[in-house]
């Protein structure tokens, strides 16, 4: 049998929070191994808005600079209700730093300052185990190869994480509305301000932001899962999404949007999933020198846009509290240490790191379920108060969310 590749430090999973985390590892001086499944860098997903809490994390990264001249300010929000007859519309100010990236622009950014082999392509994880010795874990390969890890680092997404059923965590729950997203190219510039449009019409749910002047992104969010959308062609999709719309008396300039999107850049989900706030409050995301970050850690709706962004902030603290840990053992003046203390000294940094991101991660969880409840769900009158008292309490309309700073890399 071959032996066991052995790193320091691996990462599962080469979305937007593993690859930031091994970005900021890589600017403290540490060397990490990204594992990805797919044979690619990975871009599904059209657009993600990224809040002035994300831009903070991307400029300790060092990439907030370049990916600023990729996307233009949002400067407003522009709520629209229409239900039967009625339209109310609300208009306000984006008071902190609101940019809709394109994903691909995003992962690139995060990838290319990575050293050469970093991200190991094609790599599917079969199971992990603890290592015999106590010192972190073992991955077997789906081709039977192991790597021995002392750190393991899962950001493998809220779905099917095998990191995170390691260490015991319940599967994420899911909601299922489909969600077909996209860009618009409008050569000669769009037309739009330079807003978040967020429309309610009847049950669909429809978004649009900008990009630049001639780049929009748009979502619309479905209201329950309907035959055969499952593997359909996205043409035939976005086809049948517009009629809907229409048949709802959307403004046309919704469903042209909708009509004129690039056929290659359309995405499309049939749930979202969520991790509740009460697991994200007590959940166990350490074992040893074992942890979770991202969505395998914290996955969330779509309703208040944090997901990508608290995933930048774990991949900040988490290198942060490596790097201190490792800075201390280095300095302690006993010279080399041995596996059992470096494991010992990379727990206590995972521990730290959870201590820091629990009740961060629980609000934003709390508050984003909250929303959801509210938006998908039909409450009644009762768990609606409730609902909007908590969004009152956490600031959720001045988007105190927003204005958090993760702190120095």
């Amino acid at each position: 049998m071959a032996e066991a590749e052995a790193h320091g430090i691996v990462i599962v999973g080469g979305g937007i929070c593993g690859l930031a985390t091994a970005l900021a590892l890589h600017r403290k001086g540490i060397a990490s191994l990204v594992l990805e499944k797919s044979e690619v860098l990975r871009a599904e997903g059209a657009g993600i808005g990224v809040q002035a809490n994300g831009w903070r994390a991307l400029e300790q990264l060092g990439v907030a600079g370049e990916l600023r001249k990729t996307a233009g300010l949002i400067t407003s929000y522009h709520d629209v209700w229409m239900q039967g007859d009625k339209t109310t519309r609300d208009r306000y100010p984006v008071r902190t730093e609101l940019r809709c990236l394109n994903r691909k622009d995003l992962i690139e950014a995060l990838a290319k300052d990575l050293p050469a082999g970093a991200i190991r392509f094609g790599c599917r994880i079969a199971a992990v185990h603890e290592d015999p010795g106590g010192h972190g874990a073992v991955l077997t390969m789906a081709d039977g190869t192991t790597i021995n890890a002392k750190v393991l680092i899962g950001c493998d997404g809220g779905t099917n994480s095998v990191v995170a059923s390691y260490l015991g965590l319940p599967p994420v729950r899911t909601i299922p509305r489909p969600v077909l997203r996209g860009f618009t190219s409008y050569p000669h510039g769009h037309p739009f301000e330079n807003e978040f449009l967020r429309l309610r019409v009847g049950d669909f749910f429809v978004g649009r932001l900008t990009i630049t002047d001639n780049l929009v992104h748009f979502f619309v969010t479905m209201p329950a899962p309907s035959a055969g959308l499952a593997g359909a062609d996205l043409r035939d999709v976005r086809d049948r999404v517009q009629k809907e719309l229409e048949d709802r008396r959307c403004p046309a300039e919704i469903t042209e949007v909708v009509r004129g999107s690039d056929p290659e850049s359309l995405n499309l989900v049939t749930k979202f999933w969520y991790r509740p706030p009460w697991e994200v409050a007590l959940g166990g995301f350490r074992k040893g020198a074992v942890t979770v970050a991202g969505d395998a850690m914290h996955a969330m709706g779509p309703f208040i846009g944090q997901g990508g962004s608290a995933g930048l902030e774990d991949a900040v603290v988490l290198a942060r509290s490596l790097a201190r840990a490792r800075a201390g053992a280095a300095g302690g003046g006993a010279g080399e240490v041995d596996d059992g203390e470096a494991a010992v000294v990379a727990g206590g940094a995972i521990a730290a790191y959870i201590r820091e991101r629990r009740l961060r991660l629980a609000l934003l969880s709390l508050e984003s379920y909250v929303m959801g409840v509210l938006l998908v769900r039909s409450p009644s009158p009762a768990v609606k108060l409730a609902c909007v008292a908590v969004l009152l309490l956490l600031g959720s309309k001045s988007l105190r969310h927003a204005n958090f700073d993760c702190g120095r890399l």
